[in-house]
């Protein structure tokens, strides 16, 4: 897998976890009966956005009735709703919402993937699940060479990068926490836009735009070769 595409490619043709492979496709089977017209995607939902990308964007995993159906990560639910209106607002999206794969939806220096690439049931991948997704994160992160903040999207994938990234001592998660790596790039946490952290107000439209601020701020600040980036200075913008 030697192209962002490759790499997109294999995602979609996987079929590694036998749970995961029947749940997509039963739900795309099944659907829910707001889309019973819908061509259900029902197959893994690869990264998408800007391959020369300074912002990587890390999620848990594709909706059942949201990428799973639309084939577009946070395409098509309450969730990515609310992530690709902060990226608009940011500058980071051409459109503040986004319905379908083929709704001209642009992203311009933002790539957005996730920790596994199938939607798992109740939500919840398995930690084996998650182990064998891992390489496809691992080469999109080895390709996206010019990455200075990765926004971790949710405690999963603060972890997934941080044992991807070498993280090590690991900063608490925490909404807005920072944790700056030895090589000058930054993990930025976020709580996950999901439907329960936005009804129950743990996580706002207005937090997940200043997330998207701070990301663009840190990412300036990451790609000064020669700048030293610590918490301290991380923490006052």
């Amino acid at each position: 897998m030697k192209t962002i595409n490759e790499v997109r490619e294999a995602i979609i043709s996987c079929r590694k976890c036998d749970r995961l492979v029947e749940w997509r496709e039963k739900v795309a089977v099944e659907k829910r009966a707001a889309y019973r017209e819908w061509d259900y995607w029902g197959r893994p939902v690869p990264g998408f956005g800007d391959p020369n990308a300074e912002v990587l964007v890390v999620g848990l995993a594709p909706a059942a009735h949201g990428g799973n159906r639309t084939g577009r990560v946070f395409t098509g639910d309450r969730s990515g709703d609310a992530l690709y209106q902060a990226l608009h607002s940011s500058g980071y999206a051409n459109m503040p919402i986004s319905r379908h794969r083929d709704d001209g939806l642009e992203l311009t220096n933002a790539y957005i993937t996730a920790a596994v690439h199938c939607a798992p049931p109740a939500n919840k991948p398995l930690p084996e699940e998650r182990d064998a997704c891992r390489e496809y994160i691992q080469t999109e992160i080895d390709l996206l060479t010019n990455v200075r903040v990765f926004v971790a999207l949710g405690v999963i994938a603060y972890d997934t990068l941080s044992k991807l990234l070498g993280l090590r001592p690991r900063p608490l998660f925490g909404h807005g926490a920072i944790a700056p790596l030895p090589d000058g790039r930054i993990i930025l946490c976020s709580y996950h836009p999901s439907q329960q952290n936005m009804f129950t107000g743990k996580l706002t439209q207005e937090m997940l735009d200043a997330i998207f601020v701070r990301a663009r701020q840190l990412a300036e600040m990451a790609k000064h070769e020669d700048a030293e980036i610590n918490l301290k200075e991380a923490m006052e913008l």
